[in-house]
């Protein structure tokens, strides 16, 4: 397998990477060891992102005969090598499996990669991932997705995952399973999980609406129809609801189920309150409304979440 790094490299994303598939041979179990390469456009010296670089030896010849070409993050994520992205092109034309970690997703696209393809990366770019590709279906609330041979991820920890996901895939569960024992990770956390990156519970900026969004927050548990969020902005729902697209990006019943979503995750991890409850205090009215918004959203169950984040699970 091929790694791809370039200036501006980060090195956590790389080490990510080196932890799944750089280990060499152990006595105590007989997973496979890779010929595993980094290599860059101009051998030598890439700069690094936290103040020291790394020095690479091989060019991309390392690319052209891998099974597994990965492509680790780096600064300016948009701005490709033009000769590695040919590469990465090329081999996934031959068939090789492609993996970006976070960002390094740009080089898929830019190779032609995601048209087509449902695809992931850090929660805080998919919206711009999804303006640069159109034809992608980004799914920025996953860990990671295996898309044919062509792998994204959400990046830092969840590359690990990404990478134990594709080896579960070619070498079977019990290589992944002792893959992860060795670095000391969980042998399986679910593509599909989201990364529980909730969206804040405040009105986002809106040229004449935040207003109005400072009131819905302050109302989630009452009925937010169109025609009463309309009346509110004194406006007709047609107008309110041309307007509220244009200047928040979504409709207002999908703003509205982020924000009850975001306030039951919140109660959810600083409260006691029953689940039925905590429905009836974000507007849902009864749990399973909740559950089933709560899991369209974040992939999980209220109680799987509760577990996880909740006051009595961190204490």
């Amino acid at each position: 397998m091929a790694v791809v790094v370039q200036d501006g490299a980060h090195m956590f994303g790389l080490g990510a990477i080196c932890e799944v598939w750089a280990e060499r041979y152990h006595h105590d179990d007989d997973n496979p060891v890779f010929d595993f390469t980094v290599c860059t456009p101009s051998p030598g010296r890439v700069a690094g992102s936290a103040g020291f670089d790394l020095h690479v030896e091989h060019g991309l010849d390392a690319v052209a005969d891998a099974d597994l070409v990965c492509i680790g993050p780096k600064d300016d994520f948009r701005d490709h090598h033009p000769d590695a992205v040919a590469a990465v092109a090329a081999a996934a034309e031959r068939g090789a499996y492609v993996s970006a970690h976070c960002t390094g997703v740009w080089m898929l696209g830019l190779a032609g990669l995601l048209d087509g393809r449902e695809c992931t990366t850090h929660w805080r770019y998919g919206d711009l991932l999804q303006r640069d590709f159109p034809g992608a279906t980004v799914r920025p609330e996953v860990l990671y997705v295996l898309d044919d041979r062509v792998l994204t991820g959400a990046g830092s920890a969840a590359g690990i995952d990404a990478s134990l996901h594709l080896m579960r895939t070619v070498f079977g569960a019990g290589v992944a399973a002792t893959a992860a024992r060795r670095i000391v990770m969980p042998p399986h956390r679910d593509g599909g999980q989201a990364q529980f990156v909730r969206a804040p519970l405040a009105p986002i900026e809106a040229e004449s609406l935040s207003p109005l969004l400072a009131w819905a927050i302050e109302h989630l548990d009452e009925s937010l129809t169109v025609d009463r969020l309309a009346a509110q902005a004194h406006m007709s729902p047609r107008t309110f609801a041309r307007r509220f697209r244009d200047e928040t990006g979504t409709t207002p019943l999908r703003w509205v189920i982020t924000q009850r979503v975001s306030l039951a995750s919140e109660l959810l991890e600083h409260s006691d309150l029953p689940i039925e409850r905590v429905a009836e205090r974000v507007g849902f009215g009864n749990a399973a409304t909740l559950r089933h918004h709560f899991h369209a959203t974040l992939g999980t169950t209220p109680q799987a979440y509760r577990r996880t984040f909740g006051v009595a699970a961190v204490s």
